[in-house]
């Protein structure tokens, strides 16, 4: 009997643990560096979230944006990133031994996906995580503040925003 309660106990823990983690000083310089490409609020930005997988958490390294690996990325105002660049990606990854842990990208107003969100995931593959600051990154910019949404394949999403920091945790 103790042994299966401490199973369950074990369980219901686990359950509790972010799915995404990500150290303060490294998100904040990061959200701070996607608000300056906004170019005062006129454009859309967004970067990939590189990192490591540990144990069914996704821990966050580094921001590569997208207009650093193609330039036109940003050009019409919102995120566009030309699928013939992730071969750039994909060799920045292998340098660092990393993986790609989420997208993020800014909206002008709120941090609910578009249809264009919704029917374009930057990462096509199911299990990817897609991060939505609002406000150009000019107000809330932390878990329960931002939209974070994981993509199940057949341009269908679950939306883990109202976890918050239950999800997505900054240490």
């Amino acid at each position: 009997m103790i042994s299966w309660l401490n199973k369950l106990f074990g369980w219901v823990a686990k359950q509790k643990q972010p799915r995404i983690v990500c150290t303060t000083e490294t998100w904040l310089a990061g959200v701070a560096e996607l608000k300056k490409r906004t170019l005062n609020g006129r454009q859309e930005s967004g970067a990939f979230l590189l990192g490591r997988s540990e144990d069914d958490i996704k821990r966050i390294l580094e921001f590569v944006f997208y207009d650093d690996i193609d330039p036109n990325a940003l050009k019409s105002g919102i995120v566009h990133f030309s699928g013939n660049k992730f071969p750039i990606l994909w060799k920045i990854c292998r340098a660092r031994g990393y993986v790609v842990v989420a997208d993020v990208h800014v909206h002008p107003y709120g941090y609910q996906q578009s249809p264009s969100d919704q029917e374009n995931p930057v990462i096509p593959r199911q299990g990817h995580y897609a991060i939505i600051i609002p406000n150009y990154a000019c107000s809330k910019i932390s878990p329960g503040g931002i939209g974070l949404y994981e993509y199940m394949g057949n341009e269908k999403w679950v939306t883990h925003t109202h976890e918050g920091s239950g999800f997505f945790r900054l240490d």
